[in-house]
């Protein structure tokens, strides 16, 4: 991730540390447009896709337009990078794999892969961050100039992994919590020596079909968003050029997949309602603990500015910011994809317009 891009994503975190008073009033369609609206006039968005959910009504709003000089909308159900969402989806297929006796959560991440890690990793501290491995692309440059290099290159899995391992732990494991895309690499080769098949077939057989999610993909070397989407876009050499494209392999497990927002709508309903995990499982997927208090395995488990409880995970990958939040009763939920644009405005206005309305 650049850095103007981890600071949109830190800009919308911080709105989960503010106070304000809830109401039982619905969703408000016309606030919902003006905080859209304003990432866009702020220049944070191209364009940008909302699909909200109010009880049982269910209603979506976009701004901007799919691309630039072009006054074609951003299509309303258009696919997109999701980036970090991903680790939902490889948390949900670990925690099966653990249903299924395959894999001990406590059991140190060595037994599956010999010599990978620090044999003190656990299987648990890589779905909730606190094993202490180096986070890989910590290393590497996403901003558009920086990433302009990488922007093509074809990576395996084990590359990133030895980004990490190169380096020592940043804590010992179990004692801090670190946001780190390294664990979910791991949980991705952890997939693949479990079930024998690719990471992507797996998570496909387990999670895609069950739940017709047609229009989610797991892209592997592809550099292209196939169907209909946005484009984002960044500057390289003072000019600004379309950054929509690249190989998704440099986030493999940990923040590949392309998807929509219905998509994400289904996925993370039947995730929250035990629709892809047996009880035991779904107790753990969002325990929190003293060392992760807003983290459970795969989710994070936070407070809207005015105490409401939210679950879900953002996302941000070079050129796209994703955020999928839901009340734990499925009542107020959120899906958003944003495709950037070049501006350099505040969005945290704009975020907290929506999350005040929609949680609040």
């Amino acid at each position: 991730m650049g850095k103007r891009l981890l600071a949109t994503i830190a800009a919308f975190s911080l709105l989960f540390t503010g106070t304000a008073v809830a109401d039982d009033t619905g969703v408000d369609r016309r606030i919902v447009q003006e905080g859209l609206d304003e990432l866009v006039a702020v220049g944070v968005a191209q364009g940008t896709q909302a699909r909200i959910t109010d009880g049982r009504t269910r209603f979506t709003a976009r701004s901007g337009t799919a691309e630039r000089n072009d006054p074609r909308p951003v299509p309303s159900n258009g696919r997109f990078r999701a980036g970090s969402i991903t680790k939902s989806f490889t948390s949900t297929v670990v925690l099966q794999l653990a249903g299924e006796g395959r894999i001990a959560l406590d059991a140190p991440v060595v037994r599956y892969l010999p010599g990978l890690v620090d044999q003190r990793v656990t299987v648990r501290h890589l779905l909730q961050m606190t094993g202490g491995l180096y986070n890989y692309t910590d290393a590497l440059a996403f901003d558009p100039q920086g990433f302009e290099e990488i922007r093509f290159k074809r990576w395996q899995p084990e590359e990133l992994v030895a980004i990490s391992t190169s380096r020592p732990l940043d804590f010992e494991p179990g004692t801090q919590w670190n946001y780190s895309n390294t664990n979910y690499v791991v949980l991705g080769l952890l997939i693949e020596k479990t079930t024998g098949r690719p990471y992507e077939k797996a998570v496909e057989q387990r999670v895609l079909k069950p739940l017709r999610l047609t229009d989610t993909t797991f892209p592997g070397h592809d550099p292209e968003i196939r169907g209909p989407h946005a484009h984002s876009y960044g500057i390289v050499n003072g000019r600004t050029v379309d950054t929509t494209r690249f190989d998704p392999s440099v986030f493999w497990a940990a923040g590949d997949v392309i998807t929509t927002t219905r998509d994400l709508n289904t996925f993370y309903s039947a995730l929250l309602t035990g629709g892809l995990l047996k009880p035991a499982q779904q107790t753990e997927l969002t325990k929190t603990t003293a060392v992760s208090t807003d983290y459970g395995l795969g989710v994070f488990v936070e407070k809207a500015p005015c105490g409401t409880t939210i679950i879900g995970h953002p996302g941000g990958v070079p050129g796209f910011s994703s955020y999928a939040y839901s009340t734990p009763d499925l009542q107020r939920r959120v899906e958003l994809s944003i495709s950037v644009g070049v501006g350099t405005g505040d969005p945290t206005n704009a975020y907290g317009k929506l999350i005040n309305e929609i949680f609040c």
